[in-house]
């Protein structure tokens, strides 16, 4: 596959990953793309590298264009090694006149790759480089997702060279989110806002609101992963919008792990009751669900119940897996509850409950728990619990806050 021509004199560039299946615990069962961009102007500027195994895909495509050592300027947008893994290789084959990063770039840069004798140009928020016809403006986006992330921005084109947000790791031959069915674009784009954007909401809530005081109205996001937005627009943005508000809808999941299919049952029944009171729900089994697939519900989800039995005095592994890396996404504005059955402790439910409470989960209840096999009594029980989440959840639809 050669390059692709996104606009006049603007050219993808970059390298498709068919076999990556984990991207530091977050599945991508269809693999994803390493995107960088190259505009020829008066200055020949590359906007971004790619992971380091992959440098030859990304020469390759670029000379089929130019000679790479015609390349003036290469544009580091953020450091993470699966974008900037080249850049050394790169650096010394091409020889660039500038490498442009942010303060923060120069700094991780040479962190990573102990090189102070690179030409860095270090450029703010607001500051302009001229490239010929083509003045490219950049924003340090720090902590989306790195301290060193900025996005650049080429004015007269209106094409928004975006870094990690807005993409989705997704390996495709296509290259435009017209191409591709949109179903599963979204879905893609929700699961990467899920799991590696969603902790930092607030800061994607400050630069959509910085990009609309300073008038920049993207024709074109280009992102480094997966496909680049020239049609639906307005839909990513207004995503991003609401993944960023964190609004959920009238849906519920119910989490767990068991042993001995008790916990499971409790599952079904504590399901019951949620649909009782109009409240969808799902049940998710981490036995066959990767956590990254359960944050992906999480996003809009207004309830999570976690259910487990004990196991060692604890919980079963995958709900303490689970519980970890949804913490560390840090989601607000749930509800939500903790069941499991124990055959003679029965830490689980109470330790399930402390892990979601330190989320600020509003919690229904102190948790319940059943000795061994639930009896018709005990399921009855979860089926009330399921309805008392469900209403938890309406009332917070409301605009309560949940007991």
């Amino acid at each position: 596959m050669g390059p692709v021509q996104i606009k006049e004199d603007i050219y993808w560039v970059g390298a498709l990953d068919w076999d990556i299946r984990d991207f530091h615990g977050y599945s991508t069962p269809k693999g994803t793309t390493y995107n960088a961009y190259l505009v020829m102007d008066e200055k020949i500027t590359l906007f971004d590298g790619v992971k380091k195994h992959f440098k030859d895909d990304l020469l390759k495509r670029i000379s089929k264009i130019v000679d790479p050592r015609r390349i003036d300027y290469l544009v580091v947008n953020h450091v993470e090694p699966d974008h900037s893994g080249s850049i050394p290789e790169l650096v010394e084959l091409l020889g660039p006149e500038k490498v442009i990063c942010s303060p923060m770039g120069k700094k991780t840069l040479i962190d990573h790759y102990q090189r102070e004798d690179w030409p860095f140009h270090v450029v703010e928020t607001g500051q302009e480089l001229k490239l010929g016809k083509r003045t490219v403006t950049f924003f340090e986006t720090r902590m989306l997702h790195w301290p060193d992330s900025m996005m650049s921005y080429l004015n007269e084109d209106r094409i928004l060279i975006s870094s990690d947000a807005f993409g989705e790791h997704w390996a495709t031959s296509q290259r435009f989110d017209d191409e591709v069915d949109s179903a599963e674009l979204f879905y893609h784009a929700s699961k990467y806002y899920a799991n590696i954007l969603l902790l930092y909401s607030p800061l994607v809530q400050k630069l959509m609101a910085k990009f609309a005081e300073l008038g920049i109205s993207p024709a074109m996001i280009a992102p480094d992963h997966g496909v680049i937005w020239r049609k639906d627009l307005g839909g990513i943005l207004s995503a991003y919008g609401k993944w960023s508000r964190q609004e959920s809808s009238r849906k519920a999941l119910v989490i767990y792990d068991t042993m001995w299919e008790a916990t499971a049952r409790m599952a079904e029944a504590i399901g019951e009751g949620l649909k009782e009171e109009g409240v969808d729900f799902r049940l998710l089994n981490l036995k066959y669900i990767h956590r990254s697939d359960v944050m992906t519900d999480v996003l809009d989800s207004r309830a999570i119940v976690m259910g487990s039995p004990t196991l060692n005095n604890g919980m079963m592994p995958a709900v303490a897996d689970m519980l970890t890396y949804m913490k560390g996404l840090k989601p607000h504005g749930k509800v939500g509850a903790a069941f499991g059955s124990y055959g003679w402790s029965g830490e689980a439910v109470k330790l399930i409950s402390e892990w979601m409470r330190e989320m600020n989960i509003g919690m229904v209840g102190d948790g319940l728990r059943v000795k061994y096999t639930p009896t018709k009594q005990d399921l009855d029980k979860c089926v009330e619990l399921g309805r008392q989440v469900a209403r938890a959840a309406l009332a917070l639809e409301a605009g309560k806050a949940p007991a």
